[in-house]
């Protein structure tokens, strides 16, 4: 079923998660590997955030992930600079919730997304950026079947070294060839 796993399921994403999101966005260890401005935020920096620019433009999609036998929201992912008449998209995920970490739901977050994105909008290509020191990601990227298409060389300061943003996309032939 569209939205669903046998552990999580996608809702959309309302203003009134932008307290959920604000706790997310302000967790540094949250935040390391996938924001490249680590910076405290206000509530109402969130909230402007939450409505200008997740939930304002018709170019993206937004949606909390929920871990089903618990109702608990874990995180959210986002199909963003949706381009309808070329069919492409850029794909966004975070698991907010620490303790949801290294079990898998990254994975199942990004299948039903991708299922989303090729069988139901019918997208020809998704793609996404990924910190370089993010290993664990990566490997969830390429075993998805996401190639890398190339890097921002040394365009991250963090943790006083400088790191590459690696671009990777996947097109809705090599999803479905993978089914």
């Amino acid at each position: 079923m569209l939205f669903q796993s046998s552990r999580i399921k996608f809702r959309k994403m309302t203003a009134e998660d932008a307290a959920l999101y604000h706790a997310w966005r302000n967790d540094m260890e949250v935040m390391q590997s996938t924001n490249p401005y680590l910076d405290m935020y206000d509530i109402d920096a969130t909230k402007e955030f939450v409505n200008q620019v997740i939930l304002g433009g018709p170019s993206s999609k937004s949606y909390i992930i929920v871990e089903k036998e618990t109702e608990k929201p874990i995180g959210i992912t986002s199909l963003i600079n949706i381009d309808y008449k070329n069919r492409n998209a850029e794909c966004i995920i975070d698991i907010g919730e620490r303790a949801f970490w290294g079990k898998g739901y990254g994975t199942e977050t990004m299948r039903l997304l991708l299922d989303y994105a090729f069988l139901e909008m019918n997208l020809h290509r998704v793609a996404l950026r990924v910190f370089s020191f993010n290993e664990k990601a990566i490997k969830l990227y390429e075993k998805m079947g996401f190639r890398h298409e190339g890097k921002a060389r040394q365009s991250l300061f963090r943790a006083g070294a400088w790191h590459d943003v690696i671009h990777m996309g996947i097109l809705q032939d090599e999803y479905l060839r993978d089914e």
